[in-house]
């Protein structure tokens, strides 16, 4: 998650973060989360299989997801976080690093190494550059490696401003205001400040970082769980969720 970055009003963002760390941590294990439900199966699936291969995870919060991945066959793999708020004991073949991806460079314990996969779950929008932080972790790709990247749907930002600021959809997906709000379902007492962005935005982060967009996602909830968890389907029939890229670097 967050790794030291700083925001549209120049405060270091990292500073909430080690207050929220554990909230998200929480509320991300609750049986009802769209992490568990929707978020880490299409992540896993776009994956692939793992086995043998090396993973350089972005952001990792605890650690549990490059748990799992290890448990599946990754190996000389690494978690960077700047929390430090690693719940799981490092298993053979993982490390678990404090370091800031807005200087993934210069991160500890990187320097030299060569990953297959590098994931961004949700932490490429805390980099202070997030095209920089990208060239860094493409220098860092093994041949025929590649980067799996999810964002939360810009639309999500653009109903919660709509609704906040009685303006349209329309006006708040194309507004550059930045939008700061509280997270109830992690810790209300603490405020995060978002950069928004839009598709095309995002698409042209990639394109400045030398990526190519191998394959997209924008996962739903299964049958299954629209009949056990109805309020979350109204949350992403409302929001819409995430989108998930797997990219790869340019010739």
């Amino acid at each position: 998650m967050p790794t030291g970055s700083h925001g549209p009003d120049g405060r270091d963002e990292s500073q909430p973060w080690f207050r929220l760390a554990e909230g998200y941590e929480q509320a991300r294990a609750k049986e009802d989360s769209l992490d568990r439900l929707v978020e880490w199966p299409a992540q896993r699936d776009l994956l692939g299989d793992v086995d043998g291969r090396s993973v350089l995870d972005v952001g990792c919060g605890n650690g549990a997801k490059l748990a799992e991945l290890v448990r599946d066959g990754a190996t000389a793999s690494v978690g960077v976080d700047i929390s430090d708020n690693f719940q799981v004991g490092p298993a053979p073949g993982m490390e678990l690093l404090r370091g800031d991806l807005s200087d993934l460079e210069s991160a500890p314990g990187l320097a030299g190494r060569m990953f297959d996969r590098i994931l961004f779950l949700q932490s490429i929008g805390y980099a202070n550059d997030p095209v920089r932080t990208l060239r860094a972790a493409r220098t860092m790709l093994a041949d025929d490696g590649f980067i799996l990247l999810s964002r939360t749907h810009p639309i999500r930002w653009a109903v919660e401003r709509a609704e906040q600021n009685g303006t349209t959809l329309g006006e708040e997906y194309h507004s550059t205001a930045p939008y700061t709000y509280s997270h109830s379902a992690w810790n209300d007492q603490v405020s995060l400040t978002k950069r928004v962005y839009t598709v095309s935005d995002l698409l042209n982060l990639f394109s400045a970082a030398g990526l190519w967009i191998e394959a997209a996602v924008e996962p739903q909830l299964s049958e299954d769980a629209r009949r056990r968890y109805p309020h979350k389907q109204a949350w992403m029939d409302k929001h819409l969720g995430i989108l998930i890229f797997r990219l790869r670097p340019l010739p």
